[in-house]
């Protein structure tokens, strides 16, 4: 190779080896771990099941996440790197410090508000206010990575109809966990919405058996899901029994003693528990 290619070749590989400026970082679209292993590895045994170590994320002892039942569909999530994040945030219910991140999935008086707090830097929206057009949450907020999925509602107080894409379901990838809140879940998801979603290590799951779906409908979805740890919500009229009902063997229920739970990938159940907070039931 004669000098003036070596040094071709070398200034070629000097632009390729050089750092990304932090700019540039910044606009990178993240990538979902969740789902890229459900899409990828559709035959695999998820970790959350029988502890595959190939599928398992590296995760340092005590990257727990703790999860605290506030109100109604309302769950205080705080990461190991200390971020505060209130689910289905209307204002009502909130953590004792201020969140860094509220997400709303739909819009309506007990799931939302106009007026949040002016301290918190992200508030989601799980609706456009663009008519026909989706919500498009894919955001890192320190160690978390939220994003969404949309699904159709019905309208409120008996008008008929739905709204398309008026609800969403918020996913939390935290310390190598999968955590959804299903929120106003009105229909049954189809394959492209378990698609979307992916892996589910921890949901979150609406039991009023009826204002979204029936303990039927919804216990078929969260068969589906296929999910570790499914903490019971929204819970208004029948009790939360008539949504355990449906449930079989293969899953296990247990009643907390209080309203939270601290949680991470090493201890995650090897078999599907549906765990009651206190506040729930």
């Amino acid at each position: 190779m004669t000098p003036r290619y070596l040094v071709l070749a070398l200034a070629c590989l000097a632009a390729f080896a050089a750092p990304v400026p932090a700019a540039a970082q910044e606009q990178r679209t993240p990538v979902s771990q969740c789902q890229a292993i459900a899409q990828n590895l559709p035959r695999a045994t998820f970790a959350s099941f029988s502890g595959a170590p190939t599928l398992m994320p590296a995760v340092s002892e005590g990257e727990d996440v703790k999860l605290t039942f506030l109100g109604h569909s309302t769950f205080e999530i705080d990461t190991p790197a200390g971020i505060v994040i209130a689910t289905d945030y209307n204002g009502w219910y909130r953590p004792a410090t201020t969140p860094d991140v509220v997400t709303m999935n739909k819009a309506h008086p007990t799931h939302f508000t106009l007026t949040p707090d002016p301290g918190i830097k992200h508030v989601l929206h799980g609706w456009s206010d663009v008519p026909g057009e989706k919500a498009n949450v894919n955001l890192v907020v320190g160690d978390a990575h939220i994003r969404n999925v949309t699904t159709d509602i019905r309208f409120s107080y008996g008008l008929g109809g739905s709204q398309e894409n008026g609800n969403s379901i918020f996913i939390f990838e935290i310390a190598g966990l999968c955590i959804g809140h299903l929120g106003h879940l009105h229909y049954e998801l189809t394959d492209a919405h378990y698609t979307e979603i992916g892996r589910l290590d921890v949901v979150m799951v609406p039991v009023d058996g009826g204002l979204t779906m029936g303990a039927d409908s919804m216990s078929r979805v969260i068969k589906r899901l296929r999910s570790s740890l499914i903490l019971p919500m929204h819970r208004r009229g029948p009790p939360v029994e008539a949504f355990l009902a449906m449930f079989g063997k293969d899953f296990d229920v247990a009643y907390a003693p209080d309203d939270s739970i601290t949680v991470s990938m090493r201890t995650l159940p090897k078999k599907p528990l549906i765990y009651v907070l206190k506040g729930v039931r």
